[in-house]
Parts: C-alpha cells; structure tokens; sequence
C-alpha cells in the first residue's frame, strides 16, 4: 500500500517527501511527558520503554536509521531501525552522547543548557503537504494498523538491584552465561518446557561482521534446569551442573565470535538453494525455525568515556525489542555498573501463552536462586526470599538524578 501511496504523495509534494527521504534521522518532539516517576517507578518504565519502541503510530517514520525522541519534560530516548547496524553501533552512539552530556557540555544552576544559541543557524521550515483526498482512506487504514500493532506489545522494565557484574565475576563464572542460564530457568519456570533459544553474539572481528546466533538452550543447560527443579538434588549437584552449562555456553559464544557458528552459514547455503531453484527441505525446516526466546545483552561501555564505578547513576539502563513470535519473548539485559542489572521484556498482548510481568518475576527468582547456589550468594536468598519482583524498588536507593525533573537525563530503546 505504501508504494502506491508513495507514488500519489510523490506527485502532489515532492519537495516535502525528498527531505524526509533524504535526512539522515528524525527528531520527534512528543507533546506528552515520559520517563521514570518515583510515585510509580516501575508503571511508568513500563510505559516509556513502550513509547519509545512503538510511538502512537503517527509521529515516528520508522524508515530511517533512528529517531531521536524528546519529550515535552525534557526526557529523551532512540528508536533506532535495525537493518543498518546492530546494537553495539547505536548503543556506543548513546553512550557518547550522555558522557557528552554530562561531562562535557554540562547545565547551568538554572536547568538550562550551557552555551549561547548560534544566529547563523538557518530557522527550521515547515514542510509543506498537499495531499490529495484520495489517500485519506489509506492513511486512515495505516494508521488503525499500526495503533493495533503497538498496542500488542507488552513491555516491561525492571531493574535489578540485589547484586550485578561484580558478584557474578567474584563467582568466577562469566556474567553472560550467568544470565543466559538464569534466563533458561525463568523460561522454564515461566512455560514448564525448554525452547529454541537465540542469543546473539557479535561478528565485528571481521570486515563488515554483524552477528551470529548462539543457541544457549543446549543439552547442558537443560540438565542444570531440571536439577534446579528437583527437590532431591543438592545445591553442591546443581552448581556442578551450572559449571558444565556454563562452560558449554562459553564454548558457543566464542565459536560464533571467531566465524565458526553455523546459523549465517545455514542462511547462506538456504539463500543459494533459493536463486538456484534447488529444493532443500532440511534448509528449508531450519529457517522456519521458531525463535520463542530471543535475547541480546546491550554492551556498556565499549571505550572509555567516563568511570563508570564513580558514576554510576549516568550508566544507561539500556533499550530493548519486540518478540520473534506472537507466542514469544524478546529479552535484553544491560549490567548497570558493577550491581546492578537491568531487563527488558517484551512479548505480544494477544498471547495466552506469554506474559512480560509473569517472566519478569522469574528472572529475579531465578537470579537469586542461581546466586544462591554460591556461598558467597547465600545471603540474597535469605534477605530477599518472598518480595518478589517489587523488592529492588524496595530495597535500593533510586539515584536523584533518574527523577529530579531539574536534572536531564536520558533513557534509551535500542
């Protein structure tokens, strides 16, 4: 529908279409405030991850690479288009620009940014749009269409405060597979069956790499899943296991690190059979796949901008995605400093099978069940035992600087 409405708009306001097409990203000046309040923390994270991702379907042009959002209280966030770069590129983008921020350009005592406005700069123009009747009708159905698609998404947003980084690597055990684990257990806990999972991991040793998929639902981590889940097991036999797991998932991650993974040489191989007319039922029943667990982990920090130890409320808590499948979730993680970490769970409103607020209270249970299983962990499980998800808002301070409206701070949604 687009191409043929395209073509109309071309014809009656070509001069307002070229420089849309032609900018290289969007500002998007939203009439409504956002961000994180302290009367109801974790509602409206909620609320602003899901703005940020899908808007009201009328005021982002998802067709390019990243829209820059403001608020109308002075918050901002990325909506960024994944075809062009993967989320190291954008997320290394924001991380720049709030060390910028605050670092550099700094505000003065009365909330105002510092500096003095350039006359030279030539004034912003309205763009003109004479849009004939005729697409009114499309326009109309596009945009019922995209309100229904937001309006599926379920997204949630929560921080967890109980430990971080700095736990996981006194455990000796790598922080990524610590979660990965962590999130096969939830999962399992959540739809009391294992799944396809994808992880992906970064392909940027070689010229233009992007990712390769790390399938973290192996055979060991199922074995450590079902010891957790059995009550005749002792914590001594399962962390047995989780090493084993562990060691397995370490193994994936650097084989598709270093080009020896096998889903992009799979895609390959299937794009192939397609253009030589070649049919190929088993390249053809592993790209039909279903990914019900999807999961990526936002880097922090890829160059040193500033220290992140002494500065750990200017940290960004990270962006997350939509699920791969209407029955499935989309998982992301950031570590948040040295303790802390936080989630972003997305899944689709029309399920019956998933909900993002049931999994999320997974994941911490799991988290504190997994620390548990350490000696040095033993204490997360006797003090937070029974509080549920809502126990990091109660039990960590929230930093001023994420709810002080007289001091900007940014948020981003990869």
């Amino acid at each position: 529908m687009w191409a043929q409405v395209r073509e109309s708009v071309k014809t009656h306001a070509a001069t307002a279409l070229e420089t849309v097409e032609g900018a290289a990203f969007f500002v998007s000046l939203d009439s409504e405030p956002a961000g994180l309040t302290r009367e109801n923390p974790a509602a409206s994270l909620d609320t602003y991850a899901h703005t940020l991702l899908t808007g009201q379907g009328h005021d982002r042009w998802f067709d390019k690479s990243f829209t820059l959002i403001v608020f109308s209280n002075g918050k901002l966030g990325l909506s960024v288009e994944h075809s062009w770069a993967d989320c190291p590129v954008a997320g290394h983008l924001w991380e720049f620009t709030l060390a910028t921020e605050c670092f550099q350009l700094g505000y003065a005592t009365d909330g105002h940014c510092k500096g003095h406005p350039d006359p030279a700069l030539p004034k912003p123009q309205r763009l003109q749009w004479d849009l004939p009747k005729q697409i009114q009708p499309s326009i109309s159905l596009a945009l019922r269409g995209a309100k229904t698609l937001s309006g599926n998404i379920d997204c949630h947003v929560f921080p967890f405060f109980h430990f971080g980084k700095s736990f996981i690597k006194g455990c000796h055990v790598s922080s990524d597979s610590f979660i990965q684990l962590v999130l096969q257990l939830a999962h399992f806990r959540d739809r009391g069956q294992f799944c396809l999972t994808y992880e992906s991991a970064m392909t940027r040793l070689f010229l233009e790499g992007r990712t390769e998929t790390v399938r973290s639902c192996t055979r060991e981590a199922c074995q450590f899943v079902r010891a957790m889940e059995n009550k005749e097991r002792t914590d001594q036999q399962c962390l047995a296991l989780f090493r084993e797991a562990v060691d397995k998932h370490q193994a994936l991650l650097k084989a598709a690190m270093s080009g020896q993974g096998i889903d992009r040489h799979l895609f390959a191989l299937y794009i192939m059979s397609r253009l030589l007319h070649m049919q190929s039922p088993f390249l053809t029943q592993v790209q039909s796949q279903q990914w019900l667990l999807s999961t990526s982990q936002i880097p922090v920090q890829q160059t040193h901008l500033f220290d992140v130890h002494n500065y750990p409320d200017y940290v960004s808590s990270g962006g997350g995605f939509g699920p791969a499948h209407d029955h499935g979730y989309g998982v992301s993680y950031i570590f948040m400093g040295e303790n802390a970490i936080s989630f972003h769970i997305s899944s689709k409103q029309s399920s019956t099978e998933t909900d993002s607020h049931r999994l999320g209270q997974h994941i911490e249970d799991a988290l504190l069940d997994v620390a548990s299983l350490f000696q040095a962990g033993q204490q997360f499980k006797r003090q937070f035992t029974g509080l549920g998800e809502s126990s990091g808002w109660k039990y960590s301070n929230l930093s001023c600087k994420t709810v002080d409206p007289n001091i900007p701070k940014s948020s981003t949604n990869l």
